[in-house]
């Protein structure tokens, strides 16, 4: 719960920043104005996409699901596909995809959850000037020293790992826009739940990439064969092409830097002992322990890029 508040309120608090600094070039407005409008908005989409996407979104899943299960199935009059089918089972892909039903299921039970995280980010963005006001008051009391340390690791925490985090949103927006756009046009169906799985996977580093391709090649086989599955795998080259020469350097290049050989074995050991989430937040974790150690000092030659931490 921790991590999800910090993760809304910091995307919630530089949106806020960002829509305040442009209308105030224009006119003066008060930001608790602008917070408040962002949360009835968000609150607006999450209630717009319960009442009328979710029992579409669940449907699609539970046919993409069937789909994939079909073709694992029935693929042995097929060479290729039951190669493909053998290969995908020997990663107990069932099993996987059934876990990832329950997940999907269980989402209605977090309603509750997400509720009270947005109601205690919206106050804390509302009192944020308050709430550093108190807080920095245990500078000068006789626990000042761990307010010292504590005041210097969540700078850190800050600058490292929500910038990752907002940077791992930014690419997962552009891929998933891009990738579902292509699908369009190649008449894919199921793309408000290839939407959400695009989504989901594009926040996992590298291999996300990767375990995309299964479900999408999966349907492009069925849909026309061997042809379309090869278009849609050059498809999502060209899109990671994009991300990686284009976006990376622009939104990572400072904050990762991590070889490919790292990548891969944080997120083994990130997936082992944090679960799913490790996919998504072991790269973040990660780079905060380098900027801890200090690790990254050596390699910096020019000034480093001022983060803006204060909420």
């Amino acid at each position: 719960m921790i991590l999800l508040l910090f993760l809304v309120t910091y995307v919630m608090n530089r949106l806020q920043h960002f829509i305040t600094g442009g209308l105030n070039r224009l006119f003066k407005i008060n930001y608790k104005v602008v917070v408040i409008l962002l949360y009835m908005i968000v609150i607006a989409v999450i209630v717009l996409g319960i009442s009328r996407y979710s029992p579409r979104i669940v449907d699609q899943v539970v046919q993409l699901t069937n789909e994939i299960m079909k073709f694992l199935d029935s693929a042995d009059g097929d060479n290729f596909a039951s190669k493909i089918a053998g290969y995908l089972q020997s990663f107990d892909i069932k099993n996987y995809t059934n876990d990832a039903l329950k997940y999907i299921f269980a989402l209605s039970k977090w309603l509750e959850f997400i509720l009270l995280v947005i109601i205690l980010s919206l106050f804390f963005l509302l009192q944020k000037q308050e709430i550093s006001k108190f807080t920095s008051k245990f500078k000068t009391s006789k626990i000042g020293w761990f307010y010292t340390e504590v005041a210097y690791l969540g700078d850190k925490f800050v600058s490292s790992f929500g910038k990752v985090i907002e940077a791992q949103l930014l690419i997962a927006v552009f891929n998933t826009v891009l990738t579902m756009l292509g699908l369009w046009i190649l008449g894919y169906p199921y793309l408000f739940a290839l939407t959400i799985l695009v989504f989901m996977l594009s926040l996992v580093p590298v291999a996300g990439v990767i375990i995309s391709l299964v479900p999408l090649c999966l349907i492009g086989y069925q849909m026309g064969g061997l042809k379309l599955s090869i278009i849609v795998i050059i498809m999502i080259i060209i899109i990671h092409a994009l991300e990686t020469y284009f976006l990376n350097p622009k939104l990572m290049a400072h904050k990762t830097k991590l070889p490919m050989f790292y990548t891969f074995i944080v997120l083994i050991l990130s997936q082992h002992f944090l679960g799913i989430w490790g996919l998504i937040i072991g790269i973040p974790i990660f780079v905060f322990l380098l900027d801890i150690l200090d690790v990254n000092k050596m390699e910096k030659t020019e000034e480093p890029v001022r983060v803006e931490t204060k909420l």
